[in-house]
């Protein structure tokens, strides 16, 4: 799945520029992609979307995130210091971290990786149709020997 998400950030600059679903499935197929890895992105596309939608609020200030049991499962320390980490840098606003994490619990694969957590807070911004500052953009690339982001 995430190497399908990697393709759509990579070939279209927001989402409103991609085809429909079923015009993209069909794409995303004659690229290379198996029916499942296609069916399952979009599944999360369309959740990217809804919580997008629902997601409002601006953070209050001096206020700390709890992460639930089901969500350290999800996340472990190395992406929850990530997410810290961008959130410290002024990048990474309340409503988009809970963009961030809602979207990582419903890859439904057990732990994220952190090169996995990246490419979900790309997606993020992506789908917000907003590109996080250079420098933190650099953090957010994945490793070139895993998958190339550029």
């Amino acid at each position: 799945m995430f190497e399908v998400l990697v393709y759509l950030y990579e070939n279209y600059w927001r989402p409103d520029a991609c085809p429909e679903p079923k015009q993209l499935s069909r794409k995303l197929s004659a690229v290379g992609f198996e029916p499942e890895e296609i069916q399952d992105a979009l599944r999360w596309l369309d959740g990217l979307a809804s919580s997008a939608e629902s997601v409002t609020g601006s953070p209050v200030q001096g206020s700390m995130r709890i992460y639930t049991e089901g969500e350290r499962e999800v996340l472990d320390e190395q992406s929850v210091g990530f997410i810290a980490f961008l959130e410290s840098a002024g990048v990474l606003p309340a409503p988009m971290r809970e963009m961030v994490i809602d979207r990582a619990c419903a890859v439904g694969a057990g732990t994220i990786d952190l090169e996995d957590l990246k490419i979900i807070v790309l997606m993020v911004f992506w789908s917000l149709g907003e590109e996080p500052d250079a420098l933190i953009l650099d953090e957010l690339f994945v490793d070139p020997g895993d998958r190339l982001i550029h």
